[in-house]
């Protein structure tokens, strides 16, 4: 019988970081984790009045519910996380423009004269019946309404190294990632680096333009199911995602094209593994067969995807059939 563990964090519990934070519980491989996640604002913007600069205080952002203990989890280890449901908790979602943050700005390590662009919020409509979110615009009538597309920006498991990262920050842990890519029906690997994983999420976008370009999504609390797994001696070194019709590999660094170049590497060393292929035979492979979506290109490291059909794996399984047992756990539910 699958267990199922609900858990909403009071507002004292939810932690900023990956590592240094003791794990709200533990919990045994194949869980099914019912949680409920704040927004990336700590649900403190709430109107177009309530700036961030006033009302949040930096560095404690994009609060994340965990960590999770994994019974039995060890380095060396993967984890897999299949996304059973992502819900927005709320009929209204925010978004901003924050100073000195985001792709068309003057940032604190991209520093020019110019004055940082003007401080706005915007408040997005959400209909869950209908499954869309609306745009209103703040300086005409100007409305339009747009697929709701709920995703988690924040999924990641404690670093290596004894390291502490802030939750605002991608790398090979997770972390922000800030992808589309990570919605209901997929999968996600990640390497484990300490004994137990540790384990969080959060930063739920109610939908996501690729590139996160100003900085902020359409930002949202979520209720969100997830069923979890554990995969002995089977390393994965950068956060990796299935889909049924895609598998994907991240990169995340700066410059762009080093986040580009980590993603490339490691599809290259996936679909060797996976086809029996030489290194430059998945290079060519791979070379024709990718498509390269942007995650973030804001965030302290940018992230970049790449994505290749499983039209063109044939019978090949990754992880043995895991994400295929991880669904049918969750569509039973």
């Amino acid at each position: 019988m699958t267990q199922i563990v609900r858990f909403k964090p009071a507002e004292d519990q939810f932690v900023w970081t990956f590592g240094g934070a003791a794990p709200v519980m533990r919990i045994d491989p194949g869980t099914v984790l019912d949680l409920y996640t704040e927004d990336c604002f700590a649900g403190k913007i709430r109107s177009e009045h309530d700036l961030v600069s006033t009302s949040c205080e930096f560095p404690f952002l994009n609060p994340q519910t965990g960590p999770f203990y994994i019974n039995g989890a060890e380095p060396g280890d993967t984890l897999a996380v299949h996304f059973i449901s992502i819900e927005p908790a709320r009929n209204w979602a925010v978004s901003s423009t924050v100073p000195l943050f985001g792709a068309l700005t003057s940032t604190h390590t991209t520093a020019t004269l110019q004055p940082p662009l003007p401080e706005l919020v915007w408040i997005w409509e959400i209909d869950n019946s209908e499954k869309t979110c609306t745009f209103n615009a703040k300086d005409s009538k100007f409305q339009r309404a747009f697929p709701l597309e709920p995703m988690h920006g924040t999924v990641g498991v404690a670093p290596a190294n004894l390291e502490v990262r802030s939750a605002l920050v991608p790398d090979a842990h997770g972390g922000n990632l800030d992808t589309p890519e990570m919605r209901t029906g997929v999968t996600c690997y990640m390497g484990v680096n300490v004994d137990g994983a540790l384990f969080s999420l959060g930063d739920g976008h109610a939908r996501q333009g690729e590139g996160e370009t100003c900085g902020v999504a359409v930002e949202c609390a979520m209720n969100t199911k997830v069923v979890v797994e554990l995969i002995k001696g089977v390393t994965t070194l950068w956060p990796r995602i299935e889909s049924d019709t895609h598998i994907m590999t991240t990169g995340s660094a700066r410059p762009l094209e080093d986040a580009f170049r980590i993603a490339q590497h490691d599809m290259v060393l996936w679909l060797s593994e996976l086809l029996g292929l030489s290194a430059m035979d998945a290079y060519q492979f791979a070379s024709q067969a990718v498509t390269s979506p942007l995650a973030n290109v804001c965030d302290t490291n940018y992230t970049s995807v790449a994505k290749v059909s499983k039209r063109y794996l044939g019978n090949a399984s990754p992880y043995l059939g895991i994400h295929e047992h991880l669904r049918t756990v969750g569509s039973a539910l």
